[in-house]
């Protein structure tokens, strides 16, 4: 099942260097583990609902295994530094839903365990 690392990024008004050598050589960590991104500072965005101040990034995995490899490999570890001294962010790593995912079966569930946290009353 596909896998995600998500970056909720921060930049400080102004880059450093680092910052660009980090993008330039990010992708050569993600390659063993067949990570592409597929979000990386889109140019076009509309928030909709709250607020939303910082930048997205979005990189997709074969698995959530691949995501913690490649986050955890020396390669990407070497990398993190370029990135924390200039940023301030939230990364996490998420499984995705499979092709079959049916969400009303999911709100089925919710509310089956909802139900039986209340005694019974819906």
């Amino acid at each position: 099942m596909t896998a995600y690392a998500i970056g909720n990024l921060r930049p400080k008004p102004v880059l450093d260097d680092e910052v660009f050598t980090y993008i330039e050589r990010i992708q050569a960590t993600l390659d063993p583990f067949g990570g592409r991104f597929l979000v990386h500072g889109a140019p076009r965005r509309e928030v909709r609902e709250g607020a939303w101040p910082s930048g997205l990034v979005i990189i997709g995995f074969p698995s959530f295994d691949r995501a913690r490899d490649w986050y955890d490999s020396a390669a990407y570890q070497e990398l993190i530094p370029l990135r924390t001294r200039h940023m301030d962010g939230d990364i996490l790593l998420i499984d995705g839903v499979g092709p079959d995912y049916d969400p009303a079966a999911t709100a089925a569930l919710m509310r089956a365990a909802q139900a039986d946290a209340s005694g019974g009353a819906a």
